[in-house]
């Protein structure tokens, strides 16, 4: 009797729950929610506290349940594999985060770009300069989600831009680049607005000199 009335004690382990979520975790369930609300399943509000939760989260044990009543689409893996068609494989390592949760958030001026950027605007702004950033690496993804917010990202006018996306009652838009250099860094953005907007663009004036220098220092 003492088990009926206690039937959830054993359904969770300890042990696995409490092992810290990796960078690569958390993007698995944010896209996981991201075709979720595409598909119904989510609305607007339940998908942006529930991506906020994900990259607040610390341990496994915490990613798991965002997502325990969602069904696991092999959608997951392939809006991550997309941008292969660009010839490139999805960075990996630590990625960066610029969340604004009603408020703004700036990364500009000297910096060194990692392979993996996750922005996150909520009823708040997100910039992202690259016009001065130091590419450690020839791709760069950002993955970008706007909810009543923006994500604006400018880019030097030399290098490859690329991205796919999506605009729900908002907009996303990457302005394409092709830069003359097959060396020059590639920047792809990915990732949907929702009553919001993604902007990616060059910097009109704004170019890195000595790409294949500056590369070779740095890889």
């Amino acid at each position: 009797m003492d088990l009926e009335k206690h039937p959830q004690q054993p359904v969770v382990p300890a042990e696995p729950t409490g092992i810290r979520a990796s960078d690569a975790d958390r993007d698995r369930i944010a896209d996981i929610l991201r075709e979720a609300m595409a598909e119904g399943r989510l609305t607007a509000e339940e998908h942006a506290e529930r991506v906020d939760a994900v990259y607040r989260a610390k341990t496994i044990g915490e990613l798991e349940p965002l997502v325990r009543d969602l069904p696991a689409p092999g959608g997951a893996s392939r809006s991550i594999a997309e941008p292969g068609t660009y010839g490139h494989q999805s960075p990996t390592g630590p990625a960066q985060n610029l969340v604004a949760i009603f408020s703004s958030s700036t990364r500009k001026g000297r910096w060194r770009v990692g392979g993996r950027t996750n922005a996150f605007a909520l009823f708040g702004s997100v910039e992202i300069d690259l016009t001065e950033a130091l590419f450690g690496q020839r791709l760069t993804v950002i993955n970008a989600t706007a909810i009543f917010g923006s994500v604006e990202i400018k880019v030097p006018e030399n290098i490859s831009l690329r991205g796919s996306g999506t605009g729900v009652f908002g907009n996303f838009e990457v302005a394409t680049l092709e830069s003359a250099d097959p060396e020059a860094p590639v920047v792809v953005v990915n990732g949907y607005s929702v009553f919001g907007s993604v902007e990616a663009k060059p910097k009109r004036g704004k170019f890195i000199a000595d790409l294949q220098d500056r590369l070779r220092k740095y890889l």
